[in-house]
């Protein structure tokens, strides 16, 4: 069976329905907790098929590289007449600020009226001057189109690395559903009406801990800077680690490269909670949202997978042919893109409400082709990293975010610590991208 055919076959399975407000899934890879309303909205599943992305305004050029990105979702329905102002952690230093706005599962265009980026000081507060309107072809405003994204014109100015940007965004006639992402893990703010050009909090009281339309940033680095996508799903988005402090692995692997003598600075946090290689479910699979959210972002050099425990134990007979079939997929498109192409072995869940005799099969029979195909450029164990030594099917208790899928902040700081540096580069091998 061909991978097209897989995830055909797969696309509708394993998807749990919406639930009331205020109700996030745990990591949206089964069942459900509470989050203390961090996020004020109710998930909507994205099954639907979508136009080809695409992005309006002047692309990318190649001295460009993502510093920070988060794959779209689709959100409830937006309202007309409210502001955003979205806190983002950069990773890679650079000039010319851009940002991406996506109307990825919008139904009819949405029209940007006033865009501005600053840096942040505290909560909604901006360092004073930092704050700058920010233009798409010259223009203050930006109509988007159902299934598009638009690419703002550069910022001129230089942006430290490690950097809270601070994006505000207002829209007049949003409506549909918005585009964003769910667990964003960082609390933004809104009001009603525009106060994008302000530098103060008092207009932006209202907390939010989803992120709305914004979902790439670039920069200009110095010469010969890339970026590395991490591709997942919940443990990748970082549900389980603390909110606010940025402590996902990527954040932490986006540490060890600043410091590090590697030309590979960027980072951008592709995972989606409940995300599956082959069915739609926590969004489009992995098969379906690689264009739109990895090869589409400037200066990618490595694509990092970790992805297949939701396969595995959504319970619909994903065999280990059926997974391995979608991973070579995904290798063929990143390799014909010039791209390197590092795995993750699937963690340990054993303790979580699905996990099965069965499925741990499977994930067994899957871990041995990652580690053992030679298919990828580089492979991190993870696995290993987490696995506790008396019962490998667990995860290490010291490591264990308490529902025996998610690792903590230390389980995060560890899987960042596992990837060999080097290793995420293989340009002789694949010299474009």
């Amino acid at each position: 069976m061909s991978p097209d055919h897989l995830a055909e076959r797969f696309r509708h399975a394993g998807g749990h329905r919406p639930l009331t407000a205020r109700f996030v899934r745990a990591g949206r890879l089964g069942g459900l907790l509470l989050l203390a309303g961090a996020i004020q909205a109710t998930p909507v599943h994205a099954t639907d098929e979508r136009p080809p992305f695409t992005v309006v305004g002047a692309p990318a050029d190649r001295r460009e590289v993502v510093t920070w990105g988060a794959s779209a979702e689709r959100m409830d329905d937006a309202v007309a007449g409210r502001g955003y102002r979205l806190v983002v952690h950069t990773s890679t230093a650079g000039s010319d600020v851009r940002i991406r706005l996506s109307n990825a599962f919008g139904t009819r265009p949405v029209t940007f009226d006033s865009v501005y980026a600053g840096r942040r000081r505290e909560g909604a507060r901006l360092v004073p001057g930092s704050n700058h309107r920010l233009t798409f072809g010259g223009a203050r405003s930006v109509s988007v189109p159902a299934g598009a994204a638009a690419l703002s014109d550069p910022l001129p100015g230089r942006l430290p690395a490690a950097t809270d940007l601070v994006v505000s965004i207002h829209s007049s006639d949003a409506a549909g559903p918005a585009t964003g992402h769910w667990l964003a893990l960082q609390t933004s703010y809104t009001s009603q009406g525009d106060h994008t050009a302000e530098e103060g909090a008092a207009h932006w009281t209202q907390t939010t801990g989803s992120w709305f339309y914004l979902d790439a940033v670039s920069v200009r680095p110095p010469a010969g800077t890339r970026a590395v996508v991490t591709l997942g799903d919940s443990i990748t988005d970082g549900w389980q680690s603390t909110t606010g402090l940025d402590r996902r692995w990527p954040d932490y692997l986006a540490r060890r490269l600043r410091s590090s003598g590697s030309h590979l600075k960027g980072v951008a946090n592709e995972g989606v909670s409940g995300n599956q290689v082959l069915a739609d479910g926590g969004g489009p699979s992995a098969l379906k949202r690689l264009q739109r959210d990895v090869l589409s972002q400037p200066g990618v050099r490595t694509v990092f997978l970790f992805e297949g425990v939701n396969d595995i134990k959504a319970h619909t007979q994903v065999t280990a042919q059926d997974l391995i079939a979608g991973y070579r997929e995904i290798v063929e498109r990143v390799h014909a893109a010039g791209k390197c192409v590092v795995a993750a072995t699937v963690a340990p869940y054993k303790g979580w409400p699905e996990w099965d005799p069965a499925g741990e099969k499977v994930r067994g029979e899957v871990n041995r082709y990652i580690r053992g195909s030679g298919e990828f450029d580089a492979v991190t164990d993870f696995d290993h990293v987490l696995r506790n030594p008396y019962d490998p099917e667990r995860i290490r208790p010291v490591l264990d975010g308490g529902d025996h899928l998610h690792p903590n902040d230390k389980g995060m700081r560890a899987l960042a610590d596992a990837v060999d540096l080097p290793s995420l580069d293989c340009a002789a091998r694949h010299p474009g991208g």
